[in-house]
């Protein structure tokens, strides 16, 4: 796990004080080493955070054994000794003897044999650059699922690069002009969707993307979609579902272990990480570390529960329970980290479990994406109401019912009501969190901003024309296809997995832990296992009213049942009592009506009337008091 930074330009290149303070930047994800390369046209920076091979052999950048090609790489290829062996056995005679024990010295030399189809091979998490010497040209690649970050600028002449955004930020040239359309995404969504940033001239490279950059300019491709590895036939069989996911998880688990340094779990004592907590156990020859936060306020403590479970697998188990007091000193931390607006307030808690992990270990794994691939929100229960044909026809009077009840059902009256026109996926992701609906963040900005539209994210189709390769010759092009049919709740999981896992719940991890130099993994993001969740029926994602059905199954092989008897309740914190009290002082700064006016973007008419509401007690807005703070206190220390 490292930091990367580089550029190419062909007219007047960066000088080395600014490729140097690009990399100096990222020194917290990688504090072990830094290394520089730097030609006519061509810088590299690499910050070195040493998991494998920690010898200084394996430092970045790395050279390839016939000098054309130069690598920086931020991430880990699980299965880089598979490949190693396969490259020799299909070029046993010009194959080269490695220096090192790494996987950078293994993906630098698959790249060099078969070129940018060497992507293909790679089970892990990355973000690769390779600069070829002989043609001055650069070829990117950011991983299929967007674990590992991707940041570029590119003005027609200049491309520069980075694992974050403060980085490209230190180059001068690049300006810093506000994307409209991205704070109208931020207040939607919570966080600003890929390809765009908070600027208007720096992009994050799309999951499963690979970029060419040369003289004739940039060229982006996919190599990997999620999309095209959708299949006609659904696998049915319960039985034969359960030892195949088993088997996956298994797999994914063992390959994610690898490491020369300590690790450790993050157990929140949920179904995800309670599962990759006892693979790990099964697969360690030493005893597992495991970590969990909780809140002082008993309703917001899942710690009871992790430490439980930790006791029943014998895993040497740490936790940390939190109060505001903690929080607060998160509070400047979070903001420098996220270098753009970030609304997820359980960033906080990640930030202070990573800090606790950070005194132990090097390396963690982690439950993310599980939710995703099986049904594990809410918001998926809500996408089958809302598709259902009566419910569409009763969501207004029903909108009206729950507008005349308690705070507490008012948030729904939002997810009820919207326009056919409206993008039904992002509403739903919205609303379940209770950020602003389209229609109101115009209302809530001011002009210019409230002029931009919000981003056109592509929304997974119902249905989905694929081709079956069929062994009968004589059968024409429309007998080879055959359309699979997703429903409401396939539909939603899926832009999950395109926009809500990368852009939000695997950013938050990424910057959280690397804060702290810490190496997170996320087994459930292993291609092999996306692709086949994406394949199973989805009566065993969710059935007879039980989400994530056959999951729970195969956790309760390990661990019993009783354990995971309760409600679940998800990684957050307390922030509508303690936006109340502990930390209202935020409000009072950031909300009030001289600060709105000199920020210059959200309407003060507006702004009062929801702090007012929040007040009197409409608390569930209290994630639209937050992401306004969040907004706020962004523009008045970056807009300028």
């Amino acid at each position: 796990m490292c930091g990367i930074a580089g550029y190419l330009s062909f007219s007047k290149s960066l000088q080395e004080d600014e490729l140097r303070a690009m990399t100096n930047s990222l020194a917290h994800r990688g504090p072990d080493a830094e290394g520089f390369y730097r030609d006519e046209f061509c810088g590299l920076g690499h910050r070195r955070l040493s998991i494998i091979d920690l010898s200084e052999r394996a430092n970045q950048p790395m050279f390839s054994s016939n000098g054309r090609y130069v690598i920086v790489y931020n991430g880990e290829v699980y299965n880089y000794r598979e490949l190693g062996a396969k490259l020799k056995q299909s070029n046993p005679h010009d194959f080269v003897r490695l220096k090192t024990a790494s996987d950078t010295e293994v993906i630098l030399e698959a790249f060099s044999q078969l070129g940018p189809e060497f992507v293909q091979h790679l089970n892990g998490m990355f973000a690769i650059t390779f600069y070829d010497i002989e043609k001055n040209e650069l070829y990117c690649f950011r991983d299929r699922v967007g674990i590992k970050p991707f940041f570029y600028y590119w003005d027609g002449t200049l491309f520069a690069f980075a694992s974050e955004l403060k980085s490209l930020l230190k180059i001068d040239r690049i300006g810093k002009e506000l994307n409209h359309k991205s704070i109208h995404d931020f207040l939607h969504l919570g966080f600003i969707p890929a390809p765009s940033t908070i600027y208007s001239n720096i992009h994050k490279l799309e999951p499963g993307t690979m970029l060419k950059v040369s003289r004739d300019g940039i060229k982006k491709s996919k190599y990997w979609s999620v999309e095209e590895k959708l299949s006609a036939d659904l696998l049915s069989d319960r039985d034969q579902a359960m030892v195949k996911l088993s088997d996956l998880m298994m797999s994914s688990v063992q390959f994610q272990l690898k490491s020369d340094v300590p690790f450790g779990v993050f157990l929140s004592g949920g179904i995800d990480s309670s599962l990759v907590t006892a693979q790990a156990v099964i697969h360690s020859s030493v005893p597992v570390n495991t970590f969990s936060i909780g809140f002082e306020e008993i309703s917001h403590n899942e710690s009871e529960h992790a430490k439980a479970i930790a006791a029943y697998l014998g895993t040497n188990h740490h936790e940390f329970i939190v109060s505001y007091r903690d929080a607060l000193k998160m509070i400047e931390p979070f903001f420098e980290a996220y270098d753009e607006p970030f609304a997820d307030p359980s960033a906080i808690p990640t930030m202070l479990v990573s800090k606790l992990a950070s005194e132990y270990v090097t390396v963690t794994l982690s439950g993310e994406g599980g939710d995703e691939l099986f049904f594990g929100y809410g918001s998926y229960r809500w996408a089958r109401r809302l598709a259902h044909p009566l419910f569409k026809k009763m969501r207004l009077p029903l909108a009206q019912v729950f507008h005349l009840m308690s705070s507490r059902y008012q948030r729904i009256e939002q997810l009820l009501r919207y326009e056919q026109s409206e993008n039904i996926r992002s509403h739903i992701l919205s609303q379940e969190q209770y950020f602003f609906t389209h229609s109101e963040i115009v209302s809530m900005l001011i002009p210019p901003y409230n002029k931009a539209s919000a981003s056109i994210l592509k929304t997974p189709q119902s249905n989905y024309e694929i081709e079956k390769i069929l062994a009968e010759p004589d059968l024409n092009d429309e007998s080879r296809k055959a359309i699979r049919k997703l429903n409401a709740m396939e539909q939603q999981a899926l832009f999950d997995l395109l926009y809500y896992l990368p852009d939000d719940l695997l950013t938050k991890v990424d910057r959280a832990s690397m804060r702290f130099s810490i190496e997170t993994r996320v087994p459930f993001l292993d291609h092999r296992l996306v692709e086949f969740a994406e394949n199973i029926d989805p009566k065993m994602k969710f059935h007879n009213g039980i989400s994530k059905y056959i999951l729970k199954e195969i956790l309760y092989q390990y661990i019993p049942r009783k354990f995971f008897e309760r409600p679940k309740q998800g990684f957050s914190i307390p922030m509508n009592r303690w936006l109340k009290c502990e930390l209202r002082f935020l409000v009072e700064e950031y909300l009030n009506p001289e600060t709105v006016k000199r920020a210059g973007i959200l309407n003060p008419v507006e702004t009062e009337k929801m702090v007012r509401d929040f007040f009197a007690g409409k608390d569930y807005l209290y994630n639209r008091i937050w992401i306004t703070i969040v907004l706020q206190k962004w523009m008045l220390e970056h807009r300028n």
